[in-house]
């Protein structure tokens, strides 16, 4: 079973949702403040994924997620929202989160939501054994690296997969399914364009000069996206 971290004050949900995961085969640890989550996070190690409500009483779940990927932990987070203005999915990716729910939600959505980012978690023997270089690129996926042009860059986990799955397709055309089968569910029907969108925005903000004229991630309208070797 994989364990999981559920940070939420509502006591309805947090029953509800405590009884229905474990049905599902997972088994869950609760915190309902930022105060208790930071305490249990003392032992991270022992987490594969971690679901972590937005608004909390002492704080915010995105102070606990950045808090995490300070300290360069690569667990996969999904925000519980009451919200889906890109706003709010803006401030959730750029401090490291992977995905998002809205509330009201279905079980079987976040369930699957859940699953999807734990399969893309598991790294290859493979992968750890190999460095992807590609022109001024390189990507170590031991270390879960990236260096442009010999600078370090400083992803959040969904970028991190979005650029490796790029890299990996460079000079070819990558639709939009294609993306999001791959970084989310296998069917992509939980995850919507416009979240899309925002990851290669933020991205192209990354890896571009100027981010506004794109040489590396460029946008192949109708089609999807393609990394061009620079």
């Amino acid at each position: 079973m994989s364990n999981l971290l559920l940070l939420e004050d509502d006591i309805s949900l947090i029953d509800g949702l405590h009884y229905s995961l474990k049905k599902n085969g997972f088994y869950v640890d609760i915190a309902r403040t930022v105060e208790e989550a930071e305490k249990q996070l003392a032992q991270i190690e022992k987490y594969d994924l971690l679901i972590l409500d937005v608004t909390l009483p002492d704080g915010t779940g995105f102070e606990v997620c950045e808090n995490v990927r300070k300290h360069n932990k690569q667990i996969p987070i999904i925000f519980l929202t009451a919200s889906d203005e890109e706003v709010n999915i803006i401030r959730g990716l750029d401090c490291g989160g992977d995905d998002y729910v809205t509330k009201p939600f279905k079980l079987g959505e976040l369930c699957s939501r859940i699953r999807a980012l734990l399969r893309r978690a598991g790294v290859t023997p493979q992968d750890k054994a190999s460095v992807l270089k590609c022109g001024d690129i390189s990507i170590d996926f031991l270390s879960c690296r990236v260096i442009l042009n010999n600078k370090i860059l400083e992803l959040t986990n969904a970028e991190y997969r979005l650029l490796c799955l790029l890299v990996r397709n460079a000079n070819r055309i990558v639709s939009r399914d294609i993306i999001l089968n791959d970084l989310w569910d296998g069917t992509g029907n939980f995850v919507d364009d416009n979240t899309l969108s925002v990851y290669i925005r933020r991205l192209r903000e990354k890896v571009e000069t100027d981010a506004s004229h794109p040489q590396r991630l460029i946008t192949i309208r109708g089609f999807g996206y393609q990394w061009k070797e620079v």
